[in-house]
C-alpha cells in the first residue's frame, strides 16, 4: 500500500485543542456540542464552519488552527475560535467551557456519542474501553519537508515524550476518584487497539507495510485510524504529537506548541548536518511514559541509552536553554520561555489537586477553577 506524504513547508505548525462543555450549576459534562456546531455552521459561509469540528462525544468541540509559520499565529486562530464557541454557549444558557485531560467526576454512561459511522464502528469494537474515552488533548502538527525525515524525527521525539506529558498532565481525577496519577488520560487512551506508543519502523516502506497489514486484517480502514502518541500525518505532511493532555490556557498551549516546533526543527537540522538523534530503547520509552503519567513533574526519567536518570523538570530547564537559538529562528522565543513559567507554577494536575484539597474534596470546585482558567480569570 502506497501512502503519499503531502508536501509541507518545513517546521510550519498547526494546533488542535479539544474543549469540553459543562453545565455551569452542576459542573457536569453537557452533551450540547451538536447544537453548538449547528449554530456555528449556520453562521458560516457554505453552511459549515471551516475549523471547529465535532469529536467522539457530543460534550466536546475541537478547535483546529490553520497552518502557520509561527506558534503565535496558530494560537491566535484558536483564541478566535474559542471566542466563537463561547458566544454560542452563552446564548444557549447556563454552560461553561473547560479543558483538561479528563473531567473530575462525570460518568461515561451519561455521555452521548456523536452520530458518525466511524465513531459507531469504534465503539462497537472497543465497547467499555471506548465508551470510557472521556478524554481531551492538545495535538501539535509540525511540517516535514522530506518524507524520509518523518520516521527518524518521530523516533527522536520519543525521548522527549515524558517531558511533554509531564508539562501537560491534567487528569488526576477519573469519575470522581483521585487516581494518584498526574495523567490518567495517558494510560486510558492507550487501551484503544491502535493507540499508545508507536512501533519502531526503519523506513517509510515499512510504515506502508504496517498500515497495509492492519487494513487487510480489518483492524483499520485507513492510516488516520492509527492513533499513536506521536505519528506521521501523511495527509498534512507533518509529524503529529498527540501525547499531551488538554490544557486550559492559551499560554500553555503556546508553550507546548513552541517546544514541539523547536524540537522538530532542531532534529531536522541535525539530520541535515549528517548527525544522529538520540533514540531510546523501546523499553525505556515505555517506562518513561509510565513515570511521567504517574509522577508528572516529579518523574525521574531515563535520558539516554546508557540509562542515565534525571528529574524531568531539570532536564526541561536545560532543554529550553539548548533550544533558544532554534526558537529565535522560528519566532517563538517568548512562547518557548513560557515553559519555564509552567515549570515554576506547576502543571494543571497540581493546581487541580490543590483546589480539591482546599475545597474539602468538592470536585465541582475543580471544574469551576478550570472554567476560570480558560476564561483567563485565574493566574496559572
Amino acid at each position: 500500500m502506497e501512502i503519499e506524504f503531502a508536501r509541507s513547508a518545513r517546521s510550519t505548525v498547526g494546533l488542535e485543542w479539544e474543549i469540553a462543555i459543562v453545565d455551569r450549576p452542576t459542573g457536569e459534562l453537557a452533551s450540547i456540542g451538536d447544537r453548538v456546531l449547528e449554530v456555528l455552521d449556520a453562521r458560516s459561509e457554505g453552511g459549515r464552519h471551516p475549523w471547529i469540528t465535532s469529536e467522539l462525544l457530543t460534550n466536546t468541540v475541537e478547535l483546529v488552527s490553520d497552518v502557520h509559520r509561527t506558534v503565535a499565529g496558530a494560537v491566535s486562530d484558536l483564541e478566535h475560535q474559542l471566542a466563537e464557541v463561547r458566544a454560542v454557549i452563552d446564548e444557549l444558557g447556563e454552560y461553561e467551557l473547560v479543558c483538561s485531560g479528563s473531567h473530575p467526576f462525570s460518568q461515561w454512561y451519561d455521555q452521548h456519542l456523536t452520530d458518525k459511522p466511524r465513531y459507531h464502528k469504534l465503539i462497537d469494537r472497543t465497547r467499555w474501553w471506548g465508551r470510557n474515552m472521556m478524554i481531551w488533548g492538545v495535538h501539535v502538527h509540525v511540517g516535514i519537508e522530506e518524507r524520509e525525515k518523518a520516521l527518524p524525527i518521530l523516533d527522536g521525539l520519543l525521548a522527549y515524550l515524558p517531558h511533554l506529558q509531564a508539562l501537560s498532565a491534567s487528569s488526576p481525577f477519573w469519575a470522581g476518584v483521585e487516581t494518584g496519577y498526574a495523567s490518567n488520560r495517558a494510560l486510558m487512551f492507550q487501551q484503544l487497539p491502535t493507540a499508545g506508543l508507536p512501533y519502531a519502523l526503519p523506513d517509510w516502506a515499512a510504515h506502508e507495510r504496517f498500515v497495509d497489514d492492519l487494513v487487510r486484517t480489518g483492524v483499520i480502514e485507513d492510516h488516520t485510524e492509527v492513533r499513536w502518541d506521536i505519528r506521521p500525518s501523511p495527509r498534512w505532511g507533518t509529524v503529529e504529537v498527540r501525547v499531551c493532555d488538554g490544557v486550559s490556557t492559551a499560554a500553555e498551549i503556546a508553550a507546548i506548541g513552541a517546544l514541539v516546533q523547536c524540537l522538530v526543527e532542531w532534529m531536522s537540522t541535525r539530520l541535515d548536518e549528517g548527525g544522529t538523534l538520540t533514540v531510546l530503547q523501546p523499553w525505556y520509552v515505555r517506562e518513561n511514559k509510565w513515570r511521567a503519567a504517574r509522577y508528572g513533574m516529579e518523574a525521574e526519567i531515563i535520558t539516554d541509552v546508557a540509562g542515565t536518570e534525571r528529574l524531568v523538570t531539570d532536564d526541561l530547564h536545560d532543554l529550553i536553554t539548548t533550544l533558544v537559538p532554534v526558537s529565535l529562528r522560528l519566532g517563538c522565543a517568548a512562547e518557548l520561555q513560557q515553559v519555564r513559567t509552567m515549570l515554576d507554577g506547576g502543571a494543571s494536575y497540581q493546581r487541580q489537586l490543590r483546589i480539591a484539597e482546599a475545597a474539602g474534596g468538592d470536585l465541582t470546585a475543580v471544574v469551576a477553577h478550570l472554567a476560570r482558567e480558560l476564561r483567563g480569570l485565574s493566574a496559572v
